[in-house]
């Protein structure tokens, strides 16, 4: 009597981790998600570090909107998400600098990647995963978005068409000279 309870329980226990990977799968392809920075959190200090070991300073970047993409090379979504930043550094000319962080990977990992990808934005560091800890950044690909006036505005979490509409209506409030931005109410904001 007692194995046959145990193989419904083991059969009840696989059916609902199956469910919570289905559940999971399905609300990755709604999305992304974004959300607003809390007003009373300062942000960290620093963006990255280097290739030659220096750490890039939130203050010395500002002046220019600011996009600092957490991502590894594990990441299915973060290399697929990639050239849309790339374009999208690239149609700022300047107004906009994109940082691509790679999550606690060796440099000889990123160096690899960059290439193979032909990466164009700077790839930077977080060797240790410090930075992603300061940032609150738990789901990869994960996006903090900084205004020119050096206040963070949001953090998108998921894989974004950096290259589309609603990207667009996200970079713009960050951009020089641009009205103050709305603050995103928390939630999906669009298909991928």
């Amino acid at each position: 009597m007692r194995q046959p309870l145990a193989r419904r329980g083991l059969l009840q226990t696989s059916l609902g981790v199956a469910l919570v990977l289905l559940a999971g799968a399905a609300q990755a392809q709604i999305g992304f998600e974004v959300q607003p920075w809390p007003a009373h959190k300062a942000p960290p200090l620093q963006a990255g570090i280097d290739a030659n070991g220096k750490p890039l300073l939130l203050k010395d970047l500002r002046g220019q909107a600011l996009v600092i993409n957490f991502w590894a090379t594990w990441c299915e979504p973060c290399r697929e998400e990639m050239p849309s930043l790339a374009l999208l550094a690239q149609s700022q000319n300047g107004k906009l600098r994109v940082l691509a962080v790679n999550f606690k990977e060796s440099p000889a990992a990123v160096n690899q990647f960059v290439a193979t990808t032909s990466l164009t934005i700077p790839a930077v560091r977080d060797p240790d995963g410090a930075l992603a800890r300061a940032w609150g950044i738990r789901v990869f690909p994960s996006t903090v978005l900084v205004g020119a006036d050096g206040k963070v505005q949001s953090v998108v979490r998921g894989a974004l068409d950096w290259h589309g509409d609603a990207a667009a209506r996200l970079i713009a409030p960050l951009l020089p000279g641009a009205a103050a931005p709305a603050v995103p109410k928390p939630g999906l904001l669009g298909q991928r």
